[in-house]
Order: C-alpha cells, then sequence, then structure tokens
C-alpha cells in the first residue's frame, strides 16, 4: 500500500533518520500559529499542510518573511480562507510554522527506475532550478568519487562554489548526498522523494521541504 509523506510529516520522517531540517510545526488556529512563531523565532514562513495540494505556491499556500505575530494571525487566515474557497471538499490537516530558511538554495530527488532500481537526482535550486534546470543523476548507492561528480559536472557549479553571498562547504554538500543514499539503502520502501529547497550555509544543511512516497 502506498503512503505519501508530506510537510511535517516527511519532515519528520527525515529528521528521525538523522537529517537536519528547518524547525516546523503544524499548527490549527492562528493563535496556536503566533504562539509557535515565537517560540521558534522570527522570521517565519506560513505554508498550507493538505493531503490534497502538492504544489503549495499555486494555491497561494505559502508565505514567507513575517516578521511578528500580527502578520502571522493574517496570513493564516488568508492561507486558510483561500484554501477553503478554492478547494471545497479538499482536507486541511492545518498550517505548518517553519523557521525562515537562509543559505543556497539546492534540490535533492529520488525515483525508482524499473530497470536499474533507485536513482537519485541533484541541482541547484531557487532560480536555478526553475530557469535552467541544471541537474545530474547517479544510481545508488552512491560513492565518494559519485557524489563529488554529481555537484562538479553541473553547469552551476561555480556559482556553488563561489556564492554571491555567504559561503558554500562543498564537503559538506558530498557528505549531505551520501546520507541520502544510505538512507535509501536502509529504507527500501522509498520510492520517490522530492527535497526542494535544501538550504547550505556554510557546513549546514537543512531541508525545507519534502515529499516521500513509500510502498
Amino acid at each position: 500500500m502506498e503512503k505519501l509523506l508530506l510537510g511535517v510529516q516527511a519532515l519528520e520522517f527525515l529528521e528521525a533518520e538523522g537529517l537536519k531540517v528547518l524547525e516546523s510545526q503544524l499548527a490549527q488556529d492562528e493563535d496556536a500559529a503566533a504562539n509557535t512563531a515565537v517560540r521558534t523565532g522570527f522570521p517565519v514562513a506560513l505554508k498550507i499542510c493538505s493531503p490534497d495540494i502538492i504544489h503549495k505556491t499555486e494555491t497561494g499556500g505559502i508565505r514567507t518573511h513575517l516578521k511578528n505575530e500580527l502578520e502571522v494571525k493574517e496570513a493564516f487566515r488568508q492561507i486558510v480562507e483561500r484554501f477553503r474557497s478554492e478547494n471545497p471538499g479538499k482536507r486541511l490537516d492545518g498550517v505548518m510554522v517553519q523557521k525562515l530558511g537562509t543559505g543556497f538554495e539546492l534540490i535533492v530527488g529520488m525515483k525508482m527506475d524499473s530497470q536499474f532500481g533507485p536513482v537519485l537526482m541533484f541541482g541547484l535550486g531557487g532560480i536555478f532550478a526553475e530557469a535552467v534546470k541544471d541537474v545530474s543523476f547517479r544510481l545508488v548507492p552512491l560513492e565518494a568519487a559519485d557524489a563529488r561528480e554529481m555537484i562538479e559536472e553541473l553547469r552551476g557549479y561555480e556559482a556553488l562554489r563561489k556564492p554571491r553571498s555567504g559561503k558554500v562547504d562543498i564537503g559538506a554538500v558530498e557528505e549531505f548526498l551520501l546520507r541520502l543514499s544510505g538512507l535509501i539503502e536502509r529504507r527500501e520502501e522509498i520510492r520517490e522523494m522530492d527535497l526542494n529547497p535544501v538550504f547550505v550555509r556554510e557546513s549546514d544543511i537543512r531541508i525545507c521541504d519534502a515529499r516521500i512516497r513509500t510502498a
């Protein structure tokens, strides 16, 4: 039986497997969202959580750079009202309150090939993902040389190696890819995974959003 993990549930799964994620918590009303934001620390982002909605941006289900409780409450109301008006009959689990991610954006995915088994995809996120679709692929399991090659063969490698702001530890990105490869080997029930975006700031790498399909 297939199962789809989204939002907080997907992030909790990855965190339990030893990967770093952005601090996130599900809220059921605007007061709970505001209280969670205070505990998390501003700025925060809000994201709609529904098993019936995959692409949250297309439904107006994301608000970012919220700086205080009033902004969080207003954003919560707007997200929920739009969801209910545009998606009658679809399930709403709540709204995720998440610490705002910072750093260089990456995208990582995995799909199960019928002939070769699990295939890992890696690329640059943010504007790079939309504009140039700059990605590389390798079969799982990865060796250290595979992880290095996945990074270096990107057309935007220099942008990753020398970003305009901040710093990216390429060795930490390699280790992240190897850890994902190990996760996929251990958890054979994973059939598909989409991590986007993944924020890297120096050696700190944190997953912002995830979708995982298991069987």
